[in-house]
């Protein structure tokens, strides 16, 4: 089995994306608004962090969580405006990213994503975990595929704004996008960024790779300015100096792990020798995590 991180902040959210029947019971989830600015709102439920751009030419949302929480959703964005959802786009193929896709398209709304997110969810997945057995993830439906796929990037001019989503290959996954909103200075990075406390989860079943997510982070970095907001995939709203941070601990994690590499020590040897335990122990992650992690590195670095 291919070694996976073992995040455990995200497992209940795996769980959910990958396990329809469990997804039911969304009574207690409140859908809470932030804004910043520019017509543009993050809204945070459960599953990945909403990015939401609102005006005259109606509602752009980036991802839509899970099913069972469309109507919470569109509640909340009622609350900010009367026009309707017009385009969703999706940053990958994960179901707490991808779940409220087929309630807007029956809507009416336009879903756009990367050519391997409509891939992926096309056909049945599977999620690798250490330790665990593979779950399965059911393709979704095909009312819920991506209507319109790009390769390297797109721009929608729509809001007095422009959002331009560009592909960042073999981050979280395959099919990765970044969105900027130009005029906003917002960037919604999708899972490539998870804020807090907290290693991120790599899905190296789908393409997922410890090099592809730091350059993610670059690539992300390379249109902000100082007053840049950053919304994760999950955890708090962020600036340019904390997605910095993420990516620079996140590059001498995998620089202690690629040393020992290529010093000829063995997974178990790394893991023994723990080379990332002082980011353990700042991000407040048990040693099962740290090991998970090394893991994770070790698969994005042995396999490229």
């Amino acid at each position: 089995m291919r070694p996976v991180s073992a995040l455990v902040l995200t497992l209940g959210v795996f769980a959910l994306a990958t396990t329809p029947a469990v997804a039911q019971d969304v009574s207690n989830v409140q859908i809470r608004t932030e804004s910043l600015g520019g017509g543009v709102y993050m809204l945070v439920g459960q599953g990945g962090n909403i990015g939401v751009s609102v005006g005259d030419d109606g509602v752009f949302i980036i991802d839509d969580q899970f099913a069972p929480l469309t109507e919470k959703i569109l509640a909340a964005i009622a609350e900010i405006t009367s026009e309707s959802v017009r385009f969703v786009f999706n940053t990958h193929w994960h179901g707490d990213h991808t779940g409220g896709n087929e309630n807007l398209g029956r809507r009416g709304a336009l879903i756009v994503a990367h050519e391997n997110v409509r891939e992926r969810m096309s056909v049945d997945q599977v999620l690798e975990r250490i330790g665990r057995a593979p779950s399965e993830s059911p393709a979704a439906p095909e009312g819920g595929w991506p209507v319109v796929t790009f390769t390297e990037d797109v721009s929608f001019h729509i809001n007095d704004d422009e959002l331009h989503a560009f592909h960042v290959s073999n981050a979280h996954t395959d099919g990765d996008a970044i969105v900027h909103f130009v005029s906003a200075n917002v960037v919604h990075m999708g899972d490539t960024y998870f804020a807090g406390p907290r290693f991120p989860f790599i899905d190296t079943a789908t393409g997922g790779s410890i090099d592809g997510v730091i350059g993610a982070a670059g690539a992300a970095l390379a249109v902000m300015d100082a007053d840049t907001q950053v919304i994760p995939g999950h955890g708090p709203l962020s600036s340019r100096d904390d997605l910095r941070e993420y990516r620079d601990r996140l590059k001498s994690m995998r620089d202690a792990v690629a040393d020992l590499m290529a010093a000829g020590h063995s997974l178990e040897e790394i893991q023994a020798a723990r080379p990332i335990r002082s980011q353990a122990a700042e991000l407040q992650q048990s040693q099962a995590n740290e090991d998970s992690f090394v893991a994770t590195i070790h698969h994005g670095l042995s396999h490229h």
